[in-house]
């Protein structure tokens, strides 16, 4: 019986001499990936929590303001608090992810939400739910800029499964927590006797401790340090290692063959306004800013914009809650992934603001709906803002700063980029019962502005994040 050569038994080994290398292997690779999958899930599992936490107090916000008799300033503290929390946790976490790598901070960061969760449902105070809210906050902030740095540099950059398609795949995740919060307080809805329907906010705030000690439970066997981090701190020989343990791809670390590359941009945030990340920044700072504001006045507020707009009760404003998060966000955001893997990250951008700028005037013009077909007609562009959310702005709002940058600075750029995400949230949060009150539906004309100053700066610098891979500095090939 014959035996096959040696040279096709024994897999060729490449040779690795920086963050280039590893970029090229990773995007060239063919054999299967499920333990890079399995990071990536996990991953996803923490922008699962993020979702899940900012929106529990979406519906139970009244009964707070019930339980604990709130002055329309302290309801703002408790809305805005974990918001504020999400800037500290933004800056922060992004600085410590590109100084001490990605896998020492996704480790830690889960903690925040078990402990915030359980300290926020069993608040005896509004003192104590401001400041467990503003704490879960923090873990939020620090777990995006992490999470987004290991979507992005645990795929390849083209093909079927890419980055952007992966990090894009952070909008219906969102959708689907949301989705489950809700689902979770329509079946509490049936379960507690009516005269514990108060305790909803309470039991939501509470579940949210149960995913993250899941995912603490099975991350430590999955997790491992970005090869590409690695690279560009110089330990190439760790880069080698998680290439062969997440992809099976067998390389070596090279022997110095030319002078070491120039040293990787220091990780301060003065970085991200200078040549040429300038530009990128700013378009990145706007889309955070203007996405959350009109986020929070739609998705988060939407209980209440179907209570108090449409006349719902209390199982209709679920029910209709749940149902269009599921049947336009959801689907939006899976659509968004799709089109990410295709389409030029501005163009589909523009096209989503666009399509809420007038999902935004038409509830402007409609008012307050006495009709069935204008209450009709008021659900459906509600629907509308939420599916081109999923599709375009909120699938974009991670896929253009995480490919903007390289991995010395991604997750300081990711991280600013949300703490302004975050600024814009925390407005909103704290002036828009105030603009609720005082223009009633005309609150959606200063909402629309939201949607359409981003569509100017996406025309003005017309930067692609998709065009190439930042890390691969090696000569790009035309489509």
């Amino acid at each position: 019986m014959s035996s096959l050569p040696l040279e096709n038994t024994i897999p060729v080994s490449e040779p690795v001499r920086s963050v280039s290398d590893v970029a090229r292997l990773i995007n060239t690779r063919t054999k299967n990936d499920n333990y890079a999958r399995m990071i990536v899930f996990l991953a996803l599992g923490g922008v699962f929590l993020d979702a899940y936490d900012l929106t529990t107090l979406s519906y139970g916000i009244d009964d707070v303001v019930r339980e604990f008799q709130l002055s329309p300033l302290l309801t703002g503290l408790v809305t805005s608090s974990i918001m504020v929390g999400t800037i500290v946790g933004n800056l922060v976490g992004g600085w410590l992810t590109d100084k001490y790598g990605r896998y020492s901070v996704f480790m830690a960061d889960m903690l925040f939400f078990v402990v915030s969760a359980i300290a926020a449902g069993l608040a005896p105070n509004v003192w104590v739910l401001i400041g467990a809210r503003f704490l879960m906050g923090v873990g939020v902030g620090i777990d995006l800029p992490v999470a987004m740095s290991y979507l992005a540099e645990f795929s390849k950059f083209a093909g079927k499964g890419n980055k952007a398609s992966r990090l894009a795949a952070w909008c219906p995740m969102w959708y689907a927590a949301s989705t489950l919060c809700f689902l979770l307080i329509f079946a509490l809805y049936f379960l507690l006797p009516k005269e514990h329907l108060a305790w909803l906010w309470r039991a939501s705030l509470l579940f949210g401790a149960v995913p993250a000690l899941l995912i603490i439970a099975v991350r430590s066997k999955f997790m491992n340090e970005s090869p590409l981090w690695a690279a560009n701190q110089g330990d190439l020989k760790s880069a080698v290692r998680i290439l062969r343990d997440s992809y099976g791809i067998h390389a070596h670390e090279a022997e110095h063959e030319a002078p070491p590359a120039a040293a990787a941009p220091k990780v301060i945030f003065r970085v991200l306004f200078e040549k040429p990340w300038r530009e990128r920044t700013i378009v990145a700072g706007v889309m955070n800013i203007c996405i959350s504001f009109e986020y929070t006045a739609i998705a988060f507020f939407l209980p209440s914009i179907l209570a108090q707009f449409l006349g719902a009760g209390v199982f209709e404003t679920i029910s209709a809650s749940l149902g269009l998060n599921a049947l336009f966000a959801f689907t939006g955001g899976l659509l968004g992934m799709r089109l990410a893997w295709k389409y030029p990250s501005r163009h589909v951008a523009i096209a989503g603001f666009a399509l809420q700028f007038f999902a935004l005037i038409a509830l402007a013009l409609i008012g307050h709906p006495q009709a069935i077909a204008g209450i009709v007609f008021a659900v459906l562009m509600l629907g509308l803002w939420l599916f081109a959310e999923g599709f375009g702005p909120g699938a974009q709002l991670m896929v253009y700063p995480a490919l903007s940058y390289p991995t010395s600075i991604r997750a300081t750029g990711v991280g600013f980029s949300r703490a302004l995400s975050g600024i814009g949230s925390a407005l909103a949060l704290f002036i828009l019962p105030i603009l609720q009150a005082a223009l009633g539906t005309n609150m959606f004309w200063v909402v629309s502005l939201a949607a359409i100053i981003p569509i100017f700066f996406l025309l003005a610098v017309r930067h692609e994040p998709t065009l190439h891979d930042i890390d691969d500095l090696s000569p790009q090939e035309s489509p």
